[in-house]
């Protein structure tokens, strides 16, 4: 009897071990911080609806900066190590310039619109759950160096800080850049990676969290306050964030006859098809319910990055 509850025992642990170790985890890309490409020279501008930004310039940190892709090949290893996936940014910059779509601006054919950074973009492309950005600097003392590192875990989808780890390495006689970045970051990694991984849980678990704008187009001769079968137009888009948001989970932070904003809103994280679910896939549904009877309102639908995404009535 002892031998047969020391081998059902076994057969729990090993259950439970195969069970944590198949555990979903968050797709996660690696990036240069705006510091570190700024200090470094790696920044350009673009036109923002007639206001002019400065974001990383990826691209020509990767093509001509050496220590860039040591350290990211660096970290995407270790975090390979502990079991969590990683998307290649360098390859997404590729995909995303072979894709002619992703470079034309979004606008109705009445000419208004809206314009999303090469960062929205690159976020839409690699379609990660989490971007690490990365910040260090090499210390100089003596014949030792060592490295001070700033990594901040950014949920890609709203830009809030999910974790962080911030350190000095021990001063060392490697000239290595890699190495001292892995005697920098390794005690800090695993704490870091256990955030992360709680994020992740909660989005599974609650849903993840994006931004939905209602707008309409000035010559649209409705609103929001239209009634239809004794329910305005507000009202029934408010019940339909009801229904599809994971727990009815969302907030009306405004509200008018012209626009509504809804912040907070849990979507689920993957569709019926094991696919991952964005801004756009879940607003597709709101998209169409609108289109159709008794509704019958033509509306385009516009993205900034992953976790926003405009509806605007009355045009396309």
């Amino acid at each position: 009897m002892k031998k047969i509850m020391i081998a059902l025992c076994g057969l729990m642990l090993m259950g439970t071990t195969l069970s944590f170790g198949q555990a979903k985890k968050p797709t996660i890309m690696v990036l240069p911080s705006d510091l570190w490409c700024n200090t470094n020279g790696f920044m350009m501008e673009f036109d923002n609806q007639g206001t002019k930004v400065k974001i990383p310039n990826y691209k020509k940190a990767f093509q001509e900066s050496s220590d860039l892709l040591n350290v990211i090949s660096k970290i995407n290893g270790m975090m390979a190590e502990r079991g969590f996936p990683l998307k290649n940014a360098e390859s997404a910059l590729k995909t995303l310039e072979a894709e002619s779509a992703e470079n034309a601006m979004l606008t109705s054919k009445g000419g208004a619109g809206v314009s999303e950074s090469p960062v929205d973009k690159l976020k839409k492309t690699a379609k990660a759950d989490i971007i690490m950005q990365l910040t260090w600097t090499v210390n100089t003392t003596g014949p030792k160096k060592s490295i001070t590192f700033n990594l901040q875990g950014l949920d890609s989808y709203t830009d809030k800080q999910i974790a962080t780890a911030v350190g000095t390495g021990a001063p060392s006689f490697s000239a290595e850049l890699p190495v001292l970045l892995e005697e920098a970051v390794l005690a800090h990694l695993d704490n870091f990676n256990t955030t992360l991984q709680a994020h992740f849980d909660d989005m599974f678990e609650n849903g993840r969290e994006i931004i939905v704008r209602i707008k309409k187009f000035d010559s649209w001769d409705g609103d929001l306050e239209k009634d239809y079968g004794g329910k305005e137009l507000g009202d029934v888009i408010e019940d339909w964030m009801k229904a599809n948001t994971v727990k009815g989970r969302f907030s009306t932070t405004d509200a008018t006859e012209s626009m509504m904003l809804f912040e907070q809103v849990r979507i689920p994280l993957y569709d019926a098809s094991g696919k991952a679910t964005d801004a756009r896939g879940f607003c597709k549904d709101l998209q169409k319910t609108l289109s159709a009877p008794p509704y019958g309102i033509v509306n385009k639908l516009m993205m900034k990055g992953l976790g926003q995404a405009t509806i605007v009535l009355g045009d396309k």
